[in-house]
């Protein structure tokens, strides 16, 4: 491969011809192999790889000890007795007390237990009486029963658990050879970020990416130094990059790695040594940059924390594992199945995140939110989906492969809901895990309607809803008794908040937004919730009563998915008002213009309304002494008189 071949320019190359092009980079370098060795004291070894094999200098334990509590006698001396014949051992002659650990007094070859002897006085001194005889080497540990001088003890690149320092030490070590952690420098760039805890203005971004993939790095192994932030200045950058590989394995430079006029990483890579790749064709993560700097490692991270976490996780940690002779730990591999569609464009394999939850038989798989940078998408997940780049996606109700990023007993143990948003969930999420460390509540937003569709293929444990029936006024009944009901789907409609829905404005009310009336001004733009979510459903009812076409509201379109979405678009300007609940406005400190009461109901198909599974939760909401309730009230906005009562039976 030359050199001009390999200085590849953001392009679409296949994850495995990019690692291998990579690889290969390495490998003429020799940057493959295992790190070089080192010799750490055995309370330092924990988790460490042996870079050698560890053999035994001794033998443990390195005498015939005794095994019990008693004395220890030759055998054949105790041929013939029983309990009609019982045999007298003179003490200090025949029979010497030990202590469990003792070595055995010479000539002998077995304990006799303490408590199967009996004491007898003689004025020619004390002797014990046994009922029975004894075998060789009863109670005995013989010498190397546990470890043999020479034997090996641990093969080389073997991880070292707490046994295994045992193990070491009682083979006579006080060391151990290892192979040295990986160093592995984290640069974040960007005139635009801040550390966590600085003052914050309008363009400003966190800094927190240096701490997830420190933190990724060092559960692989490594040694990790993060480094200051660098503006988006070339020379300063490069600078930064050139001291940073005069003492580490690995230099990650995060951000500056797509083609903008201030992603530099590229450019300094080529020019400081080999550019192997730039651009990989998987989603999320296309700008990587991979490459040797100076006789090191170099890989250039996209700044989205999605991408991130992703690239960092596919690329980088397998190769931290190999510098240590490992291979990656393995993670479980499930099936489940998609609750909705998931459309992925050809070209690029895309890692999609999603929740799970075994609902009956079998488990289910949410998609969560696709954006690269979602952060919270990867703090929800229990798993990775894989599209291959071939492929356009897959349908509702498909089987799919999902690799667990939590343990199978997590997945068995989660309840989960579909429907509705409303910020009490989150709430109940956290009651029902403080008090039962071992249950998860999962919940994905997706609206009401949606919420019973779930319902109705058996995809949830149960649904938030709040929808209301134009004709008669009712919330939830006639819609689970069509939807649920009418098709085989049983079970009960559970009392769980009143709340007032309202509209959120800017503190202040700047544009003193009082009505609906007043979203049909010219100068108010609305940000609405997605269709078939009982807010939407709620917000039409309103305005076919007012007589009030949507289409003369600006930005009636607009969709969120959560009453918090709304909050947020109102707080950053985008938009003047939305529907929504108190308790959101009240989380971003914004003000808030009551107009509705409504029921936000809970409904759960009887097999699961009757299960093991739920039964905690349903005592939390339905246990006043739980102080659940309480807590909602003091949220503000909520009324809690129906919480835990059956409003009706479908």
């Amino acid at each position: 491969m030359d050199l001009e071949s390999r200085n590849i320019y953001l392009q679409d190359v296949p994850l495995n011809e990019a690692l291998e092009r990579w690889h290969a980079v390495l490998a003429e370098h020799g940057l493959l192999e295992p790190l070089s060795a080192e010799t750490i004291p055995l309370d330092q070894a924990l988790g460490r790889v042996t870079a050698t094999p560890v053999w035994a200098k001794i033998s443990s334990p390195h005498y015939h000890a005794a095994a019990m509590d008693g004395y220890a006698v030759r055998a054949e001396m105790t041929r013939g007795a029983t309990e009609t014949n019982p045999l007298r051992l003179k003490i200090g002659e025949e029979a010497f007390p030990v202590d469990t650990g003792d070595p055995l007094p010479p000539n002998t070859n077995a304990v006799i237990m303490i408590e199967n002897t009996h004491l007898v006085s003689q004025p020619d001194g004390d002797s014990i009486e046994i009922l029975a005889s004894t075998p060789p080497w009863r109670y005995v540990r013989p010498m190397g029963e546990d470890i043999v001088a020479t034997e090996l003890v641990l093969p080389a690149n073997h991880r070292i658990r707490p046994q295994d320092i045992g193990a070491i030490a009682g083979s006579g070590h006080t060391e151990v050879t290892v192979y040295r952690r990986p160093r592995v420098a984290i640069l974040p760039t960007g005139t635009e970020l801040v550390r966590p805890g600085e003052p914050l203005k309008p363009g400003d971004i966190i800094e927190y990416n240096s701490l997830v993939l420190g933190a990724m790095a060092e559960e692989a192994g490594a040694l990790v130094t993060r480094l200051p932030i660098e503006a988006d200045h070339r020379e300063a950058i490069q600078a930064a990059v050139e001291r940073a590989l005069l003492d580490h394995d690995l230099v990650v430079v995060n951000a500056g790695s797509s083609a903008g006029s201030e992603d530099f990483t590229a450019s300094i890579v080529r020019e400081l040594g080999v550019l192997c790749v730039h651009g990989i064709a998987i989603r999320p993560g296309h700008p990587v940059i991979l490459g040797v700097a100076r006789n090191r490692a170099i890989a250039g991270i996209p700044g989205y924390p999605v991408s991130a976490a992703i690239t960092f996780d596919l690329i980088v940690r397998p190769l931290l594992y190999r510098w240590q002779g490992q291979l990656p730990p393995e993670r479980p591999v499930i099936d489940a199945v998609l609750t909705r569609k998931v459309v992925s464009p050809m070209g690029e394999d895309e890692f999609l995140r999603v929740s799970l939850g075994r609902v009956g038989e079998r488990v289910v798989a949410t998609p969560l939110s696709t954006g690269a940078g979602v952060l919270m998408s990867l703090v929800k997940a229990d798993g990775i989906v894989t599209i291959p780049r071939f492929s356009e996606g897959y349908h509702a109700g498909e089987t799919v492969k999902v690799e667990l990023l939590r343990s199978p007993r997590t997945i068995d143990n989660t309840i989960v809901a579909i429907g509705s948003h409303d910020m009490t969930l989150d709430l109940l999420a956290d009651f029902l895990q403080r008090r039962h460390p071992h249950l998860r509540l999962s919940s994905s937003h997706v609206g009401s309607i949606s919420g019973l569709l779930a319902l109705q293929r058996n995809e949830a444990h149960f649904a938030g809803s709040h929808l209301l029936d134009e004709e008669t006024g009712e919330y939830n009944l006639s819609y689970v008794q069509k939807m649920l009901a009418e098709q085989g789907v049983h079970g009960v409609l559970l009392g769980f908040v009143q709340r007032t829905q309202g509209l959120i404005v800017p503190k202040g009310n700047p544009k003193r937004v009082e009505t609906l009336e007043d979203l049909l001004r010219k100068d108010i733009v609305f940000v609405n919730r997605q269709r078939g979510a009982g807010t939407r459903v709620l917000l039409d009812y309103e305005l076919k009563k007012r007589g009030v076409s949507p289409r003369s509201i600006q930005g009636y379109e607009r969709m969120e998915y959560t009453h918090l979405a709304v909050a947020a678009a109102v707080k950053s300007g985008a938009a003047d008002c939305g529907l929504g609940i108190l308790a959101a406005a009240r989380a971003l400190d914004l003000d808030f213009v009551p107009l509705f009461e409504e029921r936000y109901d809970l409904v759960i198909p009887q097999e699961h309304y009757a299960s093991w599974l739920l039964r905690p939760l349903l005592d939390l909401i339905c246990d006043r002494a739980s102080g659940f309730a309480a807590a909602v009230e003091a949220l503000g906005g909520y009324g809690v008189a129906h919480m835990g009562k059956v409003l009706g039976e479908f």
